[in-house]
């Protein structure tokens, strides 16, 4: 581990292991990037589509509500379609939970507390156990027991979340089903963070993390950014979503940024970029940004490019980039592993550099 990495991030927490689908949850696995399709389920053919494109951007396992007995009915087919394991979110009826089962579903996302009395929950393990697959068990600020909210002074409080949580597995416990994740989310930062925190020292079961109902992309990413990350830091997490209004794909791509950004997962690319001044003499906001949309088709893993805008710093991280470009008056310096390889106009940078780009990959792969 390299010596920044050792003093940042502390020792991943350490957890029992459970399986969605073929993906690993916990213990030592890999950190797992996950969202939630946004179609109406019982439009089966819009929901796998949107589930290809969230796989595209790096999903590697979606949650997908059935609110319905018409959405029950067709989960089956979304299954069946999907490139990567499908979690079946439920409220409140816990058929529709056994039904997801018997339909495929790698996960069943419930609260135990809200789909009825213990024989209800008895029902929902002894259908999980025999399809081997987890609960997962899912406390939401906004959706509290109310007793909880009145026992902590009328607010969905850190604590009440945990009491919450730990009221949900003792009904699962009571039934000896341990396959089990949890998550504790709230809107805001704050809460969402103390409420992972206190359940850490309690509970052995991995944590999917999130900040839920975080906003539109701009908040939204922020939000997620700071909570996940300390979190994150503090070797907490397992599964990870960034919740956004807006697009799925784009949750996905956060999350990996996320955990790249820690060095938690490889893959994918690193381009750094200035955030130009008045030496720029390119449109650097229009290069940088084709350049990123060109490298995200290219879609070369492991790899560092600089997109600069003048002679100053410019050469410096075009030097240290794998692949890297420093502006100047109207053109371009394109430099490979540190060796200046061509010098291009403007208007023929953003090709010229992708061109590069494609060769770069192309040596890597061979």
């Amino acid at each position: 581990m390299p010596e920044l990495e050792s003093r940042l991030l502390a020792p991943r927490r350490k957890t029992r292991q459970i399986l969605v689908g073929g993906v690993p949850v916990g213990g030592d696995a890999p950190i797992t990037v996950q969202s939630m399709t946004k179609t109406d389920t019982r439009d089966v053919e819009a929901t796998v589509k949107q589930i290809y494109e969230y796989a595209a951007a790096g999903c590697e396992i979606v949650r997908v509500s059935v609110p319905t007995k018409k959405a029950g009915e067709v989960f089956h087919e979304i299954t069946a379609r999907s490139p990567i394991p499908v979690v079946a979110d439920i409220h409140f009826d816990y058929r529709l939970a056994l039904v997801a089962a018997d339909g495929g579903a790698a996960c069943l996302r419930i609260n135990p507390g809200n789909i009825g009395g213990q024989d209800r929950v008895r029902a929902v393990v002894e259908k999980a156990g025999e399809k081997g697959i987890p609960i997962r068990i899912g406390v939401n600020a906004g959706s509290l027991e109310k007793d909880l909210v009145e026992k902590f002074g009328g607010t969905a409080t850190p604590e009440a979340m945990v009491e919450s949580a730990l009221r949900h597995l003792e009904m699962l416990e009571k039934e000896q089903f341990f396959n089990t994740k949890i998550s504790l989310k709230a809107s805001d930062v704050v809460r969402t963070v103390q409420a992972y925190r206190l359940l850490a020292k309690q509970v052995d079961y991995p944590f999917h993390l999130g900040i839920t109902e975080a906003g539109t992309p701009w908040g939204a990413t922020i939000r997620s950014s700071i909570g996940l990350g300390i979190l994150l830091a503090e070797g907490l997490g397992d599964t990870i979503r960034v919740s956004l209004t807006g697009d799925g794909s784009e949750e996905c791509k956060i999350g990996h940024e996320m955990l790249r950004a820690l060095d938690l997962r490889a893959g994918g690319f690193h381009m750094v970029s200035c955030p130009s001044c008045g030496r720029v003499q390119i449109d650097l906001n229009r290069v940088a940004h084709q350049i990123e949309e060109g490298l995200r088709e290219i879609n070369h893993e492991d790899v560092t490019y600089a997109v600069m805008g003048c002679v100053v710093n410019g050469p410096g991280e075009a030097r240290d980039a794998d692949l890297g470009v420093a502006g100047g008056a109207g053109e371009g310096l394109i430099y490979r592993k540190g060796v200046l390889i061509r010098k291009v106009k403007e208007a023929d940078l953003v090709p010229a550099f992708l061109e590069e780009a494609r060769k770069f990959k192309a040596e890597q792969s061979a």
